[in-house]
């Protein structure tokens, strides 16, 4: 994979479910966003960027190929096409991974690729005339729990308390306290509508600890799952052979393993170890991870599995899902635009080793590991 080279990477800010971005639809979401990877492409690049296609993950829109519609609605022209993945939470990333491989295979035509989720205006669903609030994410025989319940459950399967929780959930606050008002988001960040700022960040500190369990003799409280969220995120890709010490991240590997069902939040940690697997690439020389924190419950089953500390200084050094929000189809994506700005905005060498990652309802798992190049 390493003849691809993610040369730009913007998002939305994640709103909670019924706030700034409530009447926004998908496509409205992502097409500002996709607009502005393709512009700042053009400006890395030194060069018109030309997009060969559209892709982006989506959970819960109302169909029609969320990807062809803000294609259009971005201004890319009626020869853009558009395709629209469903990997779940995972949905963002399986889209730029879609957009490395068609490059990699050959085409070395620009892509823009992530992810967006309207929660806020995502539509009814229904059975047999009866509503659900979410499609089975496994058939009949096979364990399909609500994702609190699977959280809960790996609290207890690695005996995570609900202090560990708590703390891991404000340390996520914390720091992306410390980076919003450091500046360090505002680059990546288009404005939609005038709202250019995370709304969850720092809201949940004080109630932490007096929040009840959402499920009874459960550890999860709302402070210590993710907000559901509205928003949308996209990098830009093009062939690296033909842009050269242009700066960017190089795809380096990536994976998409699966995992018992009942236990999905664990997919992240297979996911990222056949990825480093396959670029032949050490844990220890990672200097950046975002693995999306879905719970805190499940983001430290994940830490545990990998050997990593709760308090990594590498991994979402900038707070995670846990205080930016989760806007699902989009998360993974929003992953890859962190580690953009960790590594790239920020100036780290050359070399540095960058991993995305999601555990996946189903239980699924996806990863990417991808090289800082000047």
């Amino acid at each position: 994979m390493s003849d691809v080279l993610i040369v730009s990477a913007r998002r939305s800010a994640l709103t909670t479910r019924g706030r700034a971005f409530a009447g926004v639809s998908a496509d409205r979401l992502a097409a500002p966003v996709l607009r502005a990877a393709a512009d700042d492409a053009a400006r890395t690049i030194g060069a018109p960027f030309e997009v060969a296609d559209v892709i982006l993950g989506n959970c819960r829109g109302p169909g029609g190929n969320t990807a062809r519609l803000a294609a259009l609605a971005a201004g890319f022209g009626a020869h853009t096409p558009g395709a629209t993945v469903d990997r779940q939470c995972g949905s963002g990333l399986a889209a730029v991974i879609d957009a490395a491989q068609a490059i990699a295979a050959g085409d070395e035509r620009p892509r823009v690729a992530g992810g967006v989720e309207s929660a806020s205006t995502a539509p009814e669903r229904r059975i047999d005339g009866t509503s659900f609030a979410r499609a089975p994410f496994a058939p009949a025989g096979w364990p399909d729990p609500d994702m609190i319940d699977a959280a809960d459950a790996l609290a207890r399967l690695d005996g995570i308390d609900r202090e560990r929780q708590d703390a891991a959930a404000a340390r996520s606050h914390r720091r992306a306290a410390a980076a919003r008002e450091s500046g360090r988001l505002a680059a990546e960040i288009v404005p939609i509508d005038g709202v250019s700022a995370d709304d969850s960040v720092g809201g949940a500190l004080a109630l932490l600890p007096r929040l009840t369990p959402l499920r009874e003799n459960g550890t999860v409280t709302a402070g210590t799952a993710t907000r559901i969220g509205d928003g949308a995120a996209a990098v830009a890709l093009v062939g690296a052979a033909r842009h050269a010490h242009v700066p960017g991240l190089l795809v380096r590997s990536h994976a998409v393993v699966g995992v018992d069902p009942a236990y999905p939040g664990l997919g992240a940690a297979p996911a990222i170890e056949a990825a480093l697997a396959a670029s032949g690439t050490e844990l220890a020389s990672v200097a950046a991870f975002e693995i999306v924190e879905a719970f805190a419950a499940q983001s430290l089953a994940v830490l545990g599995r990998l050997g990593l500390a709760d308090d990594d200084a590498r991994v979402c050094a900038d707070g995670g899902a846990l205080a930016l929000g989760h806007p699902w189809g989009a998360s993974g994506a929003v992953a890859l635009v962190r580690l953009f700005s960790r590594l790239v905005r920020a100036g780290r060498p050359s070399g540095s080793i960058g991993v995305a990652a999601a555990s996946v309802g189903g239980g699924l798992g996806i990863a990417m590991v991808v090289e800082v190049v000047r």
